[in-house]
């Protein structure tokens, strides 16, 4: 079987090792191309991997997020939603366009598409999805123990549990080598966020009469940019599209594991942030579990969604070492036993002590969200993709109403980067600002 040009460049579209169309089709092919997959997950297990780095703390603030963008902000979480499961499987198809291998993560398709510029570029805007994401994880967790101590000897600051956080995750995170190593923790993290929801939606239900005057909008112009920030962080995951798909023992699959996992995380998404900004109006807070009234219920909650942080994080943790250990050639066969696990264990344990020190510097998990989402999120979700997918398939061979779609999904992408981090950036000085003027 052959394929022809415009076949090749489907969404989708990935080349066969094991037909004979293989060798004919792409002249670059030879043994090695791809990665190992002998040792490689099932469907189900990427599925998983989808489902608990896209859904985790996301959810917390959507509610708050239709506070600032009104009911039309369902609009922009739909669209964020076709979108980001869209421009994950167009990431795939440009995996497969490297000239001599398949590309191993974001950066190398980055580099393949817009040189060492474009590589760099693109590293930059995915180590704040790398790095902020896990540090949002270690402040929300931090506020949430203390919260769980208060009034014990537990209660000793979101200070010294931003430390213990760090020591907790830090230590197998130095030693897991492989995305396989984290894919049976995501069951059980997907587990946990199912009953935070489940919980919290209840509580919401329960608290519902007294809340029938509550405050909602239809739509607030003003606060559309930063809504989408949120709501864009609540898709993240792309930077480690590339790990977890290279983790999977068929590739072909990957389209069905990812857009199913996304939908199962929009379905997650659609039924809290209608339940809290429904019941609390404008009133609904971030993380939205604080908005219900405080008992056991919500204990379990708030339990729930911790441990879904300790069984989140490492995935994007070991993502982003496994990506600049293999930037800076950090493998036994070239190193050794002893001196890769030595560079290994300085390089984790320096990633790890950045994010303890920024989660104390910066301790306001909504504001983070909001930047974090709105400067890197945007462009590494949405506006990227599309640039590679162009770059590397081409753009002229793209029928009208696909390069319309894409327009859109550039469009909205640099609506959230420009618009979002600058309201996300002042609402962060005024917060430090208050601060400030309480500590006086």
């Amino acid at each position: 079987m052959s394929f022809t040009k415009d076949e090749k460049t489907d969404v989708g579209y990935i080349p066969d090792s094991s037909s004979a169309a293989y060798e004919a089709d792409f002249e670059f092919a030879k043994e090695g191309y791809d990665v190992d997959r002998s040792k490689g997950g099932s469907t189900m297990y990427a599925y998983y991997n989808v489902v608990c780095i896209v859904a985790g703390t996301g959810l917390l603030g959507l509610s708050r997020a239709l506070s600032q963008g009104g009911w039309a902000g369902l609009v922009m979480l739909l669209l964020a939603w076709w979108m980001s499961s869209y421009t994950a499987v167009i990431l795939q198809t440009c995996m497969y366009k490297g000239k001599h291998r398949r590309l191993a993560s974001y950066k190398e398709v980055a580099t393949e598409a817009f040189g060492a510029i474009g590589g760099w570029i693109s590293f930059f805007f995915s180590t704040w999805i790398y790095i902020g994401t896990p540090l949002l994880y270690t402040v929300l967790s931090a506020a949430n123990i203390n919260q769980l101590c208060e009034g014990t000897a537990g209660e000793i600051g979101t200070i010294p549990w931003t430390i213990i956080f760090c020591g907790v995750i830090g230590i197998p995170y130095i030693f897991l080598k492989s995305m396989n190593n984290v894919a049976w923790t995501s069951f059980v993290g997907i587990i946990a966020i199912f009953g935070t929801i489940i919980i919290t939606m209840v509580l919401a239900g329960i608290d519902a009469p007294n809340h029938v005057d509550s405050h909602k909008d239809n739509v607030i112009w003003d606060g559309f940019p930063i809504a989408l920030a949120t709501i864009s962080f609540s898709f993240g995951g792309s930077v480690a599209y590339p790990n977890m798909e290279a983790a999977m023992k068929n590739p072909k699959r990957w389209p069905l594991a990812v857009v199913t996992g996304l939908a199962t995380c929009a379905v997650m998404y659609i039924a809290i942030a209608v339940c809290g900004y429904y019941i609390y109006g404008n009133e609904v807070v971030n993380p939205v579990y604080n908005s219900v009234p405080p008992g056991a219920a919500r204990t379990v909650a708030i339990v729930f969604i911790t441990f879904n942080i300790l069984v989140s994080a490492p995935i994007l943790l070991v993502s982003f070492a496994l990506d600049v250990e293999d930037m800076l050639n950090v493998t036994v066969e070239r190193l050794g036993k002893k001196k890769e696990f030595i560079i290994r264990l300085c390089l984790r344990t320096a990633i790890m002590v950045f994010i303890g020190v920024v989660g104390i510097v910066i301790p306001f998990f909504d504001l983070l969200m909001s930047l974090i989402g709105a400067f890197a999120n945007c462009l590494i979700i949405l506006v990227f993709p599309v640039l590679f997918y162009w770059r590397l398939t081409g753009f002229r061979n793209k029928k009208f109403y696909i390069l319309a779609w894409h327009g859109l999904i550039i469009l909205v992408g640099l609506v959230g980067l420009i618009f979002g981090t600058w309201t996300a950036i002042e609402d962060l000085i005024d917060r430090f600002g208050d601060d400030f003027e309480y500590s006086l």
